[in-house]
């Protein structure tokens, strides 16, 4: 098992120097549920919630924390990213919207966290809209998918 890299010899907790890192192209994605109520679903697939289209500023609030992560993970490095792209799929059978995201970058460190962030935020958005009418929602499997770039390469969720 590798070390945490977060922390120097200490035991005191830093920010990783990637100076040294070479720059690639760097690819995270990251996935995500939220599960509801039958009736809470319905609104959201039938766009009549009231405070109006609930996937479309999930997806613009996935977007804007990819591009904030530094700002919300203390050790993160502020990250130019190149793509960010936040899609969901609406499952009918267990009430629960899927969310997926893609983050891209092209540096020294990789985007995982983006992704990462960019999932939970958007779920969360979901259940900000929708809690007046169903509290009981639930965020789940929060996860990366897969990953690519960098000096460690390819890893995919088996």
């Amino acid at each position: 098992m590798s070390e945490l890299t977060h922390f120097n010899q200490a035991g005191e907790a830093h920010m990783v120097d990637v100076g040294t890192k070479a720059v690639t192209d760097r690819v995270a994605v990251a996935a995500g549920t939220i599960k509801m109520l039958p009736e809470t679903f319905a609104l959201i697939e039938q766009g009549g919630h009231k405070k109006g289209d609930v996937l479309g500023i999930a997806r613009i609030a996935g977007i804007m924390a990819a591009k904030r992560t530094a700002d919300l993970i203390p050790l993160c490095h502020p990250l130019a990213l190149t793509k960010v792209s936040v899609e969901f799929e609406l499952d009918k059978a267990t009430a629960a919207v899927h969310c997926r995201t893609e983050v891209g970058t092209s540096g020294q460190t990789g985007v995982e966290m983006e992704a990462l962030t960019a999932v939970q935020v958007a779920l969360l958005t979901i259940y900000d809209m929708c809690k007046a009418v169903d509290r009981g929602m639930v965020m789940t499997d929060i996860q990366l998918l897969e990953k690519a770039g960098g000096k460690s390469g390819h890893w995919q969720r088996s």
